[in-house]
């Protein structure tokens, strides 16, 4: 299995390019297009599973449950994180059958709706800070606090916000799965938005739990677990870089594990953007990996070509 096999997390710009293209059919647009840039790695001779985010598409289930909830409940977010694995993995599987039958390739491609274990006692359970939702005043946040039992918190000056947990992820349920397709050919889409949290009850029994797992250490996770060649981290920017955003701003091509841990410690990546992504490289290789690679959709096969992006090699 480890035949030059990759895991690929394709980042919400592959969905959602900016605010005023949303709509599903913008989204099936833009997952065309990054789709044609997978096919690109596919012919290259890879085997793959596909990764991706959900949160914008999260959160537009969320906000029409939140509209609609004097008639209908609540979506439970577990379920919210079922609901778009199946619609994002049904968008990325139509778009790679039509682009391989395009080039006459001939591949399987399969979406596997996945569930991640998480631990019960993880910190975040005690202290959710991952926002969702609409903004509310204070006094509807208190409401909801007491009609439902929402964590809620103020957020950035423009008003309060739900807070969930987001916990580290533990375990790929359907790991097994995943091998046997990968076994007999598919390319798999797995593990979206980070895979749907869940934990084992005092009964020993699967319970899916109100929390949002961070994409790109998921899919970290899921590489070591399938022993991968590479992980590819898919962004909006076509690689990492030292002192981003600054005037003297410049992309790292080429680190060691070592040096681009020293530049995480120097504070170059930005918490919620640049450093989770940086962290889920370091575990990665830490666990076994060989290579891992950031870099934006357009660039994916010049990256595997050593001409763009950032690779990361112990």
């Amino acid at each position: 299995m480890k035949r030059r096999l990759v895991v690929l997390a394709i980042g919400g710009n592959s969905l959602i390019k900016d605010k005023e293209h949303v709509s599903l059919k913008d989204q099936y647009e833009a997952i065309k297009e990054t789709s044609g840039y997978i096919v690109d790695l596919i012919a290259y001779g890879l085997d793959m599973v596909i990764t991706h985010g959900n949160g914008p598409q999260v959160g537009f289930i969320y906000r029409r449950g939140e509209l609609a909830k004097t008639e209908l409940p609540l979506v439970p977010l577990d379920i919210c994180g079922a609901d778009t694995q199946g619609a994002i993995g049904y968008m990325i599987e139509k778009a790679l059958l039509n682009e391989l039958r395009r080039r006459g390739i001939s591949r399987l491609v399969t979406t596997v709706v996945t569930q991640t274990m998480v631990d019960s006692d993880d910190f975040s359970f005690k202290n959710p800070t991952k926002p969702i939702g609409s903004f509310m005043t204070e006094d509807v946040a208190l409401e909801n606090k007491k009609n439902y039992g929402w964590e809620v918190m103020e957020d950035a000056g423009r008003g309060f916000r739900r807070v969930v947990a987001s916990p580290l992820p533990k375990e790929i349920v359907e790991l097994d799965a995943i091998r046997l397709l990968l076994r007999n050919g598919y390319i798999v889409i797995a593990a979206g938005g980070g895979g749907i949290p869940v934990l084992r009850n005092a009964k020993g029994e699967l319970e899916g739990v109100e929390a949002v797992i961070d994409k790109d250490i998921a899919s970290s996770v899921l590489a070591q677990n399938l022993s991968a060649e590479t992980l590819v981290i898919s962004t909006s920017v076509d690689a990492a870089y030292i002192n981003f955003g600054k005037y003297n701003a410049r992309p790292i091509n080429a680190a060691t594990l070592f040096e681009i841990k020293e530049y995480l410690l120097a504070g170059h990546f930005k918490p919620g953007s640049m450093e989770p992504k940086i962290q889920a490289a370091i575990q990665f290789l830490e666990k076994g990996g060989e290579k891992a690679i950031i870099t934006s959709p357009e660039n994916l096969i010049m990256a595997f070509r050593g001409k763009a992006g950032t690779t990361i090699t112990k």
